[in-house]
């Protein structure tokens, strides 16, 4: 089946993905905030009280210094993105790491964000710089051997985004003889490397991907095509994706090694909570033309 694709016809206008961003204004962390695009319907879910969670240290810690700290990507629309005027996060990832925040007793107020580049994430979890990530982080052998994982709870297929003029480029095969930018750290950039030909600029951002690519610096970008949809829906008229997923990518929450009481935590949670799931689903990632359903998690 397929996980991630959108959907042709479906581009969503600036002013339509602009809404889709940031139409859970007012957290549904916080009980009885609105949740969704009507504004007016029930919190998703509420801050737990008296959590109780033996045996992890990432718990203890928040829990002393009376605050959540979680790393995130800023510049996915519909995914992690950050306002640049407002500074308001929206975004499925950011609220399912929000929805986490919550089932551990931590509120909006209590949550700090931190955007984490893609390169720089492991080092983060190991050195205790945020107490999770969530953030399209691909579950990997290699990322697995220095931290923890729980989930999925996505998955996506990597792809391609090309200009929307341009028919050249019709899946990696055809990246012969042109220039693909992905993001430093990234599993699209090591794959797009080992595996097809052209030459790979990589750079610390996408979105410093999609100026390139706009200005005809390069002539393609490669990631996860749930990342690449938002971009395709803020700019349907310059961008569109080219050919199918060539892999699959298996969204997980990065955790402290060996934090087996906060993963199996994250873990019940996402098997209990498939409304949570597809309301956040339905409200970001539906509208761009991503088809999913919710994973098992490991």
């Amino acid at each position: 089946m397929r996980k991630s694709r959108i959907i042709a016809g479906a581009g969503l206008g600036l002013s339509a993905l602009l809404a889709l961003t940031a139409c859970n204004s007012g957290s549904p962390t916080d009980p009885g905030a609105s949740a969704g695009a009507g504004g007016g319907e029930e919190a998703l879910w509420e801050v737990a009280s008296d959590v109780q969670l033996e045996g992890s240290p990432t718990f203890d810690r928040a829990t002393e210094a009376g605050e959540i700290v979680i790393g995130v990507k800023s510049d996915q629309p519909g995914l992690g993105y950050e306002d640049p005027v407002t500074q308001e996060r929206t975004g499925f990832d950011v609220d399912i790491a929000r929805w986490i925040a919550a089932s551990l007793g931590f509120g909006e107020d209590q949550i700090e964000f931190k955007t984490i580049p893609s390169a720089n994430r492991e080092q983060e979890i190991i050195n205790g710089g945020v107490d999770y990530y969530v953030g399209t982080y691909s579950m990997t052998e290699a990322r697995d051997e220095v931290i923890d994982f729980a989930g999925p709870y996505f998955i996506t297929g990597q792809g391609l985004l090309v200009a929307a003029d341009d028919d050249s480029i019709n899946g990696p095969e055809d990246l012969e003889g042109k220039v693909t930018c992905s993001v430093t750290g990234s599993t699209p950039l090591q794959r797009i490397r080992e595996e097809y030909s052209g030459e790979v600029t990589e750079r610390q951002t996408y979105s410093e991907c999609v100026e390139q690519l706009k200005a005809g610096q390069v002539d393609a970008i490669t990631t996860d095509e749930a990342i690449l949809a938002g971009y395709v829906a803020l700019e349907p008229n310059e961008l569109k994706l080219a050919g199918e997923p060539f892999s699959e990518e298996r969204y997980g929450v990065g955790l402290a090694d060996g934090d087996t009481a906060l993963k199996d935590h994250i873990n019940a949670l996402f098997t209990d909570g498939n409304d949570v799931w597809t309301a956040l689903y339905e409200q970001y990632l539906e509208p761009a033309g991503v088809v999913a359903e919710q994973p098992q998690v490991d």
